[in-house]
């Protein structure tokens, strides 16, 4: 016999901060004097390096922080899952991180 439910409602899900880059870049002025815009650029800067170098393929390795690599996902096939149809997912790249120890001790 199954059990019935109990109508409770769920758990809720503790909800998570988001710190965005400007955030980062305040705390950042703040802490090195420097004003707002000069961090964010600097922030920007460095996204953007981040990102002409994985188009690179290069790896990136931030000591205390992790490993950014990309890899190359292979074509596949995949369902629909409202349909049921066989689909081909083409082949694609994706950003992968491979955490510190220093960060994973951190947490």
């Amino acid at each position: 016999m199954a059990m019935a439910s109990t109508g409770a409602p769920k758990a809720a899900k503790a909800k998570v901060e988001t710190v965005s880059t400007r955030q980062l870049g305040a705390a950042l002025a703040e802490k090195h004097a420097l004003t707002n815009k000069a961090a964010n650029a600097i922030l920007e800067d460095f996204v953007g390096l981040l990102t002409k170098h994985l188009k690179k393929g290069a790896r990136i390795r931030l000591n205390g922080l992790g490993i950014l690599t990309v890899r190359k996902r292979p074509a596949r096939m995949g369902r629909n899952p409202a349909t049921g149809e066989a689909i081909k997912i083409k082949a694609s790249k994706k950003v992968a991180f491979r955490p510190a120890k220093e960060l994973k001790e951190a947490i």
